[in-house]
């Protein structure tokens, strides 16, 4: 569990640099447009939202609380993987080295 504990934490730290970054030096209308032109750059961001939405599935199973679980959904389909690798550490960390309470959350 101390593996996929740092694993998480880079993802944390990777994803607030590329955010920083994109929305300090970017121009996200325009690169946005530029990226729907392109066929490779809609199959990359149907692809990510594919990841996004079966990620949130996972999300919406084992949370107890059903405004949190849309929360975290939202957060996710605007943060990206940020939010996904904010709530997997938060969910090892509250999980009390338990795989099955990892995975399954309410269900466990």
């Amino acid at each position: 569990m101390k593996i996929a504990k740092i694993i998480s934490l880079l993802g944390i730290l990777a994803m607030t640099a590329v955010l920083i970054y994109g929305f300090t030096v970017g121009n996200f209308s325009g690169e946005g447009s530029q990226l729907l032109s392109m066929p490779w750059g809609i199959v990359s961001l149907v692809d990510l939202y594919t990841g996004f939405t079966l990620f949130s599935m996972w999300i919406i199973y084992r949370e107890k609380s059903l405004p949190a679980a849309i929360l975290w959904t939202i957060a996710m389909m605007v943060l990206g993987f940020f939010a996904g690798a904010l709530y997997t550490f938060i969910a090892l960390q509250t999980s009390d080295g338990d795989w099955r309470k990892f995975w399954l959350g309410k269900h466990a």
